[in-house]
């Protein structure tokens, strides 16, 4: 399909902003109802469904030539399913941060002999390769971390996703102790609430997404874990591939940062 123009259809709403960026905003034909960034290019691309939810009538009339998905954000029925008029299925499965090179070099495999693809890949990789360096320059003091990303019930992540990778650029241990494997439920763990590690977290993350967690769960996280932490976050930052990989990296490092100066002057704030 490379001599072609291509017609693509990404279902995983971070990597819709990534080709997006990478200026390909002219070869999409199909997005997600939850790709919504940048907003004002995403409203020129035609919706079909959700990410667990695709309208495959509608893509198939669509004719993509491309379609992006991902073990996390898409089913497998349905990757099967488009295996059966899509000429080119692409599976991108980032599992930490550096893996957005990867990410990058895939895409550019596919798309890059557009006009103008590769030189707006390099500035994207340099910014993440100094993400990830100022990161790792320096020694972070460990913490225990909860990171919610829902409740009722809870549930957080396993310590070999995507997240919790991140968090680890920072020294960040997530708990459970769990690993959750490739694909499936046990990547993202339900807790009971009375688990007798939650005494000893440091910190809790409430992330914005999936659930949209605001100030009124603040004492909810507290009263799960009483010596820890509790903080909002922007889930986009921290869980989506792609241009926000470096900016979530970065605020890692300000939390990180925030959390050491404190214990050197013995400041600490337990919620905000």
């Amino acid at each position: 399909m490379r001599n072609a123009e291509p017609r693509i259809a990404s279902l995983v709403p971070s990597i819709t902003e990534l080709l997006l960026a990478l200026g390909l905003g002219p070869w999409m034909v199909a997005r997600t109802g939850f790709c919504i960034h940048p907003a004002a290019d995403v409203a020129a691309i035609p919706k079909v469904g959700g990410t667990k939810d695709v309208n495959l009538d509608k893509l198939r009339r669509l004719a993509p030539s491309h379609v992006i998905v991902n073990p996390d954000e898409n089913r497998r029925e349905t990757a099967e399913a488009l295996q059966a008029f899509v000429p080119e299925l692409i599976v991108a499965h980032p599992q930490g941060p550096e893996d957005n090179l990867v990410l990058l070099d895939q895409m550019l495999q596919h798309f890059g002999h557009l006009p103008g693809v590769q030189a707006r890949a390099e500035p994207l990789r340099s910014d993440l390769q100094a993400s990830l360096e100022r990161c790792r320059q320096q020694a972070w003091p460990g913490e225990r971390v909860l990171y919610l990303i829902w409740r009722e019930p809870w549930m957080t992540v396993a310590r070999d996703t995507y997240i919790a990778r991140m968090l680890a650029e920072v020294g960040w241990q997530t708990w459970p102790e769990q690993l959750g494997g490739d694909t499936g439920a046990a990547r993202y763990p339900q807790l009971r609430g009375d688990e007798p590690w939650l005494q000893q977290i440091d910190r809790v993350l409430l992330s914005s997404e999936p659930y949209s967690f605001d100030t009124s769960h603040l004492p909810l996280a507290q009263a799960l874990c009483p010596q820890a932490r509790v903080q909002l976050v922007d889930g986009e930052l921290l869980s989506w591939y792609g241009p926000r990989a470096s900016q979530g990296l970065d605020l890692l490092r300000r939390l990180a940062a925030e959390r050491a100066q404190g214990v050197q002057t013995g400041r600490t704030t337990k919620t905000g």
